[in-house]
């Protein structure tokens, strides 16, 4: 079974996990979890942050509102997938007594708000009515 296979089983079978190598330091788990609920924390602010700008800025055109909405909105879902999916990983890579996986999902998040931030800073300053 591949990797992501089981890393997506492990999604919705968690105690699966124990079945693998030894159990970790109870500190490093729970500091996973948290890792995980601060990627959901993440998520969810991208996500009001996505319909934020759908509801309150009425005036902007409607390409540029639907556009940025669904960026942020789009950010969200992959950074709440992530982090379940970085989670398991991390979770097994403890168990067996692996280095943590690497992952460049940070950086692409960082760029796509970086580049939604931007936007947003020239359409307050160039205004939006059209």
């Amino acid at each position: 079974m591949s990797d992501f296979v089981r890393s997506v089983r492990l999604w919705f079978v968690p105690g699966e996990v124990r079945r693998e190598g030894k159990t970790p330091d109870y500190r490093f788990s729970l500091a996973n979890e948290r890792t995980f609920l601060a990627w959901l924390r993440t998520a969810l602010a991208l996500i009001g942050g996505g319909f934020a700008v759908d509801q309150f800025l009425p005036d902007l055109r409607w390409g540029w509102r639907v556009g940025l909405a669904l960026a942020l909105l789009a950010a969200g879902v992959l950074c709440s997938l992530r982090a379940v999916n970085h989670w398991a990983r991390c979770e097994r890579a403890m168990r067996h007594g692996e280095d943590l996986p690497v992952s460049r999902f940070p950086a692409l998040l960082s760029l796509v708000v970086a580049v939604v931030a931007v936007v947003m800073v020239v359409v307050v300053l160039v205004g939006w009515e059209g």
